[in-house]
């Protein structure tokens, strides 16, 4: 799951879709947006062979936080402001400390695709908290709820989430909180402005995971595995910071909905690449629930034109 839902919203960001090329420099955006994180849950997947699960993010994020917060200083950029850490620790400790660390601890018990297909819900969960702002859905998004949601029950009855109720209960929590944090960051927790807010973040997440991992008495498998070392480099550098970056670039130069686009990749990159390398096994229905929830999200998603 991404950071950036947790940005001012897009449609407020992105020129109309008319006045937008789709240059070298979007094309690669869009890869590292649809290709990078659609592997990422495969890369957690490998990092577990020594990292487990909270360690594992905690030690990502921090790391990547840490790095581009020395960045952003050494650019000249201000460390934020005693609220601003508040808000970053709030909602670092939902977005990351609950929503990634439940994902990586489903990732213990359950496939990669089927982890990141639950996840697709997320969208939709948004739009149910944003009742409570007075953000009522359209008909063609109400639609999209209802249909989304009934994949999502078709999903927890397959095989692969009913041999692991705590891996289904793991992914639900991550959801809830990475939705609740989204919401709660675009409506009453700001953040500090532009990167080094999203630095405080992984930062702030970063230590919230940590102290899960203490409470929950993980051990660190020494040496590390040199395959889980890789995979958690390239969560850090590609995951955290290239396609974190790749994505802001989107949101400010490309329309809402080609920067939302990886809503529907990711699930399928994530479950192809659980298949073809990791030997994971989705069965026809599985597929079949996959498909209904992206169907839910495009039309939540959907604009017609005026």
């Amino acid at each position: 799951m991404p950071v950036l839902n947790s940005l001012t919203p897009a449609s407020k960001l992105a020129p109309d879709a008319s006045s937008t090329g789709l240059s070298s420099l979007l094309l690669l955006c869009l890869a590292a947006t649809w290709l990078v994180w659609g592997s990422t849950y495969l890369a957690i997947k490998y990092a577990l062979l020594s990292f487990p699960p909270f360690l594992q993010m905690g030690t990502r994020f921090l790391f990547a936080g840490a790095l581009l917060a020395a960045w952003m200083r050494w650019r000249g950029v201000a460390w934020p402001t005693r609220q601003q850490w508040r808000n970053a620790l709030v909602i670092g400790g939902l977005m990351l400390g609950g929503g990634m660390g439940g994902t990586a601890f489903s990732e213990v018990s359950v496939g990669s695709g089927l982890v990141v297909a639950f996840i697709a819900v997320v969208p939709l969960m948004i739009a149910l908290l944003n009742l409570f702002w007075g953000v009522v859905p359209r008909r063609l998004e109400a639609m999209g709820i209802v249909l989304g949601l009934g994949g999502v029950l078709m999903l927890t009855q397959g095989s692969g989430f009913q041999a692991s109720p705590a891996g289904l209960v793991a992914i639900a929590t991550a959801c809830v909180c990475w939705s609740v944090g989204s919401v709660l960051s675009q409506r009453t927790l700001q953040l500090a402005e532009g990167a080094m807010g999203f630095a405080s973040e992984m930062i702030c997440g970063g230590v919230v995971l940590l102290l899960l991992s203490a409470l929950h008495g993980e051990a660190f498998d020494w040496p590390p595995q040199p395959l889980a070392v890789a995979a958690w480099l390239y969560l850090v550098v590609f995951g955290s910071l290239i396609a974190f970056n790749a994505y802001m670039v989107l949101l400010a130069r490309a329309p809402a909905s080609l920067a939302s686009s990886y809503t529907f990749v990711n699930p399928v990159i994530a479950m192809l690449l659980g298949v073809l390398i990791a030997g994971e096994t989705v069965t026809p229905f599985e597929w079949g629930a996959v498909t209904v929830v992206l169907s839910g999200v495009l039309l939540l998603l959907w604009k017609p034109r005026a």
